[in-house]
């Protein structure tokens, strides 16, 4: 194969790479060109197109999540991955591992490692790389890979998402929930609900969003039961979508536009978090997006009409 169709081939997991390494869709499309460009000038014919290739990726990512900290830090309100409704990669050996490891559970738990230990997490935990691989990629010894291996599976058990039902019972649930959220059913959406549940909004101070979570099976019935019906007065529309593997939506405005995107953790036959990113810098890879602010005005305006 020429250097363009073995660059092709892999473009999927060098993304899938990237994006678990960055929580960001157009920074993994922009690490994977970067990595396109370093090995088409290399006059160097590696031993291995794949380990050339994820560890080029890799050790782009880690720079941009260096050069990213500070920004994180500063970021208004909570964090959440850009929404990725489709991964491009797929090993079926690896299945669950790929799927637990882009939900957004998992990639804003991976916020907790140092790049580093993100990185050998995502390349041994995620994709089976060798130490040998994995050490070439970060520029350290296999016996130091080992060791932050060993910091980053602690970090990560620590709040690790337990995803115990099966892709049919999440699904069934949502569709549960979607119907209920569709209706205004309250009592409906509180059986749905962990006695814990969080409903957490992404803005980014760029749109409207909820000053805190809110948290509990009967706050959070409320708040779906009565919103979301207002909503539908103003012709805002969801579609149910897979949003990082695990069930979802995108809402729209009356034009079509992405207003913002909700996904469902199920754990134990319940959902025990609500997740939304409504900053408009986070969906525009999902096609035009709307004007958050003024479907807001024009809920409010429903509401006291």
């Amino acid at each position: 194969m020429s250097k363009i169709e073995e660059f092709e081939e892999l473009r999927p997991l060098l993304f899938s790479i990237a994006y678990r390494m960055l929580g960001s869709v157009s920074e993994a499309e922009d690490a994977v060109q970067e990595t396109w460009l370093r090995y088409a000038d290399t006059t160097t014919v590696p031993r291995s197109t794949k380990s050339f290739l994820s560890a080029t990726v890799t050790r782009i990512s880690i720079d941009v999540l260096r050069s990213a900290r500070v920004r994180r830090e500063e970021y208004v309100g909570p964090w959440f991955p850009e929404p990725l409704l489709n991964d491009p990669y797929d090993d079926p050996a690896r299945s669950a591992e790929l799927a637990d490891s882009v939900s957004m559970a998992a990639l804003v738990l991976l916020e907790r490692l140092s790049p580093l230990e993100r990185s050998v997490f995502v390349l041994r935990e995620v994709f089976a790389f060798g130490f040998d691989e994995i050490a070439s990629a970060v520029g350290r010894s296999e016996s130091a890979c080992r060791q932050l291996l060993v910091r980053a599976r602690r970090h990560m058990e620590a709040g690790r998402p337990r995803f115990t039902a099966d892709d049919e019972e999440r699904q069934r649930l949502a569709t549960r929930f979607f119907d209920a959220l569709r209706d205004g059913d309250v009592g409906g959406l509180q059986d749905l609900l962990a006695a814990d549940v969080q409903f957490v909004g992404d803005g980014g101070g760029k749109a409207p969003q909820l000053a805190r979570a809110v948290v509990g099976a009967q706050n959070v019935a409320r708040l779906l039961g009565s919103v979301f019906p207002l909503m539908a007065r103003v012709d805002i529309t969801f579609e149910p979508h897979r949003i990082n593997g695990q069930p979802g939506a995108i809402f729209r405005d009356r034009d079509g536009r992405v207003l913002h995107t909700l996904a469902l953790d199920v754990v134990d036959g319940r959902i025990e978090a609500i997740r939304t990113v409504i900053n408009p810098d986070k969906l525009a890879h999902l096609g035009p997006v709307g004007d958050a602010w003024a479907a807001d005005r024009e809920v409010r305006q429903a509401r006291r009409s």
